[in-house]
């Protein structure tokens, strides 16, 4: 039974909270969606994309929360690891199973980068390292979310993963290193774009003017 009207008080502790889920406490849902839907929708579009249904991917992983609530083990994992491991897996899925795309390919971005005649400000320059990410194998590109974008320890984003240090060391590695060049050829685009919008200098003679 679904119980509505709980004066559950909102700093309860996550595993408190998912008790209380497990006696159809369905504030208890709502308090947890507050306190981490946000990290775990934030994930979701940095892993998809534009238009990737990141909304979804938060649906299903707090679905999947409330479905275990029962057989939740106070104590055994961290709340917020849990979630973040479950979206995750959800995005690559996601990922994987696209038809029109192969396993390390994404759809490009909707407004397909910076106009060629625009300087490389604040926005361009996301947009250049949105595009430079979608660019990454899944993985790669998680390692890097997790622990650039989500802020998290190595240590954190390896039990995500469900991987060594080591391994996600490596990842990170491999991700930066093809960010690195990707971004750098998009640069050298954008100067020469802009180069060309603004047409050769005009030649200085040397002379005065008659």
């Amino acid at each position: 039974m679904i119980d509505d009207n709980s004066n559950m008080p909102a700093g309860g502790a996550d595993d408190d909270l998912v008790a209380a889920m497990a006696r159809g406490e369905a504030r208890a849902l709502g308090l947890l969606l507050e306190r981490h839907g946000g990290r775990i929708a934030a994930l979701a579009r940095r892993m998809l994309g534009p238009g990737g249904d990141a909304d979804d991917i938060v649906q299903e992983t707090f679905l999947r929360l409330w479905s275990r609530a029962t057989i939740w083990q106070p104590g055994r994992a961290q709340l917020s690891t849990w979630l973040h491991r479950v979206a995750a897996n959800l995005a690559i899925d996601r990922l994987r199973r696209a038809k029109s795309v192969g396993l390390d390919e994404v759809p490009e971005p909707v407004d397909g980068g910076p106009a060629p005649d625009a300087g490389l400000g604040a926005r361009d320059a996301m947009v250049l390292v949105d595009g430079a990410m979608r660019g990454l194998a899944p993985r790669q590109r998680l390692a890097i979310t997790l622990c650039h974008y989500q802020e998290l320890s190595n240590i954190e984003a390896a039990k995500i993963m469900g991987i060594s240090v080591d391994a996600l060391e490596s990842l990170l590695a491999r991700g930066r290193a093809k960010l690195k060049q990707t971004l750098m050829a998009d640069r050298h685009w954008l100067m020469d774009a802009v180069a060309t919008k603004a047409g050769p200098a005009p030649a200085n003679t040397g002379g005065r003017g008659k």
